[in-house]
């Protein structure tokens, strides 16, 4: 077709033993990491030196981990996305894709695993911040709220998510809908978290 053109990539494949996916896919099967002799099976290795050679190498890069007794886990890569370059949203150009780095969304987004959980969004209060109804929001505890932050408070006993605004010694809190009035305190505020990201599946 007249006037358009086409980029041909090439992409650097990260190293990872070539049977490592399908440990990675008897995971999602079955919830739980396989045993050796079923990671034989699965790779096709008929000898248990072979399997053992594979899974020390699967340890070394990060793959998987061992606890105490010895019994396989997913290690710190066991779910890392390959990172791949940059794309503009504003007006379209070439892409180029370069394997920049592989990371996990837990390193992406979490700070603090220990003071970080999840939360499914109802309602439409906040909408207009982009948080829509079913959305997943991952939220922090222990961090110090303030004006313009997004946070879970408990409000005179009820729970909320709404932007923390503090005007003039006053604190409130707002939705992002034009629905919705401002809530001010009768009683009592407290802010038990804040919120750090918003995760959506098209």
């Amino acid at each position: 077709m007249t006037g358009v053109r086409t980029y041909a990539y090439t992409v650097p494949v990260m190293e990872t033993p070539r049977h490592f996916d399908k440990i990675r896919d008897f995971y999602r099967a079955h919830r739980r990491m396989p045993s050796h002799s079923e990671i034989a099976r699965a790779a096709g290795l008929s000898s248990k030196g072979s399997t053992h050679k594979l899974v020390n190498r699967l340890v070394e890069l990060g793959l998987v981990e061992r606890d105490e007794t010895g019994r396989l886990l997913p290690g710190r890569r066991f779910h890392s996305v390959t990172l791949l370059g940059a794309v503009s949203a504003g007006w379209p150009s070439p892409a180029e894709e370069e394997l920049l780095d592989t990371m996990t969304l837990d390193e992406f987004l979490v700070e603090r695993p220990g003071a970080t959980f999840m939360l499914k969004v109802q309602g439409d209060s906040m909408i207009d911040a982009g948080i829509m109804p079913g959305d997943m929001v991952l939220v922090e505890r222990g961090v110090r709220e303030k004006d313009g932050d997004i946070i879970i408070a408990e409000v005179d006993g009820e729970w909320t998510m709404k932007y923390f605004r503090q005007r003039g010694g006053k604190v409130y809190l707002e939705a992002a809908n034009r629905r919705y009035k401002p809530i001010y305190p009768e009683k009592e505020l407290r802010a038990a978290a804040v919120v750090k990201a918003v995760i959506r599946k098209y």
